[in-house]
């Protein structure tokens, strides 16, 4: 809870700080100080807690996990402030309130792995989502970033309310909003509750922009300011998948509850890998490769939905930090460039020799090449479907996903290395970006040799 508390007081200081601080480059510093104090308040939270606690009339549970998880988003965000928050001022004149919404946003995801209750979901999912309906419009002049607000905009209202008619379905079905109180997997399933399950399945793949729910993402991460896509398309949407693991690991696996929705959800998952994958070859646009890759890895992460074991939550924890951690990076040395198709990154190697290393370690990560975080990421969540049993078919196509990926990802690594040209960059690379890249650099190498340094924390 005090993660909670943290960083939404943090996020009213700075919504009032941006009438009475007149240098922008101090709001930013506000807002690294900020989540220092968050982080601290989380490790606090740790302590107190001890094993797990209940809180709130037990619609809040503080777990290890939970403390765990949240420590992991702080500190990415800690990393996406070093990195991209310079850039705010490019989007407008209103910096402190950028800086706030991402902390509203924050407080959400800190909800995401602690609810214990269907009503606190509801209020977790909805602090996630409004405030980014407002960042990806912040480019008021900008009628791509108008269309990209107005379309996430509607989509997302739309499955608000699906997400709340399952969540009224499976009141009536079970009396309770207690997600350990559900009572669905005792003698026979209604299809009230079945119905409640498959639509709150599919709410959840929207935010996690799972095939075929994926439309919206595409769109909207392009016309979105790229400093406001790189924290949707990482630390949220890992936290949206916290969320969907925790409910559905929970609530719906009991009593043979699973073989409901696990079929739907396997071909929600074969779909999400297909199209993100295919559909990311054909891409001019790094930024929008980047969205349809978001699409792929989403169907990486699904695995940790489908698998209901110790390997799964291992395998989204190392997701959630090697996916956030690269593709930050990614999207901060993008913003460094004014051509944002794979020819703007001809020549980056000559040009700037640190940030094409960095940025092919990224790439490898997300690729899933050994001695990187994202191979241990890849291999535990399809360790964890293997394990589940009844799944091996579903690995196999990821395998074989995963090799297509690397088509798209060593595009720009020839680009950088292999072919002629001179980059135009858009903003100076200062001394202090390029120790936060190879810091960043550092983690995903680390992690990728000795996973076990954040899995023992769990």
């Amino acid at each position: 809870m005090n993660a909670l508390i943290s960083t939404a007081l943090f996020g009213i200081v700075l919504m009032l700080a941006g009438l009475f601080i007149k240098n922008k480059q101090h709001v930013r510093y506000w807002a690294i100080a900020g989540t220092i104090i968050a982080f601290i308040a989380n490790w606090y939270d740790g302590q107190l807690a001890g094993g797990s606690s209940m809180l709130l009339h037990n619609m809040v549970e503080v777990s290890p996990f939970s403390v765990l998880f949240n420590g992991i988003a702080i500190a990415s965000t800690f990393l996406y402030f070093l990195l991209c928050g310079g850039s705010f001022e490019k989007v407008g004149q209103d910096v402190a309130d950028y800086f706030a919404l991402i902390f509203f946003i924050l407080a959400g995801i800190t909800l995401t792995a602690s609810f214990n209750n269907l009503l606190m979901l509801f209020l977790a999912i909805e602090i996630i989502s409004i405030p980014q309906y407002i960042l990806a419009g912040a480019d008021k002049k900008n009628l791509k970033s108008n269309e990209a607000s107005l379309k996430y905009f509607l989509m997302g209202s739309f499955t608000t309310g699906v997400l709340l008619l399952g969540i009224a379905l499976l009141y009536g079905a079970s009396g309770s909003f207690d997600i350990h109180g559900l009572g669905l997997g005792t003698g026979d399933v209604s299809p009230l509750a079945v119905s409640g399950i498959l639509l709150l399945a599919f709410a959840l793949a929207f935010k996690v922009s799972a095939a075929p729910f994926h439309f919206w993402t595409p769109d909207v991460y392009d016309g979105t300011p790229t400093v406001f896509t790189a924290f949707m398309a990482t630390i949220v949407k890992a936290a949206s998948f916290i969320a969907f693991i925790r409910l559905f690991h929970t609530s719906f696996t009991e009593g043979g509850l699973s073989g409901h929705w696990q079929l739907i959800v396997s071909i929600i998952t074969v779909c999400t890998l297909l199209i993100g994958n295919f559909t990311a070859v054909f891409q001019q646009s790094v930024k929008r490769m980047l969205a349809y890759s978001s699409i792929a890895q989403a169907g990486f992460m699904l695995y940790a939905v489908l698998a209901f074991n110790e390997t799964a939550l291992q395998g989204i924890i190392l997701y959630a930090i090697a996916y956030s951690v690269a593709t930050i990076g990614i999207f901060a040395i993008l913003l460094k460039l004014k051509d944002y198709t794979f020819d703007g990154y001809n020549g980056l190697a000559r040009k700037e020799p640190l940030l094409a290393v960095v940025n092919t370690i990224f790439l490898l990560s997300l690729a899933g090449i050994p001695l990187t975080a994202g191979f241990f990421a890849k291999y535990f969540v399809l360790s964890a479907a293997v394990q589940q049993g009844g799944l091996l078919w579903l690995v196999i196509v990821g395998v074989l996903c995963a090799a297509i990926s690397a088509y798209y990802y060593f595009r720009v690594i020839i680009a950088m290395y292999f072919k002629a040209g001179e980059p135009e960059i858009a903003e100076p690379v200062t001394g202090g970006f390029k120790t936060a890249l190879v810091i960043a650099a550092a983690i995903i190498i680390l992690l990728g040799v000795c996973p076990s340094l954040v899995l023992n924390l769990l």
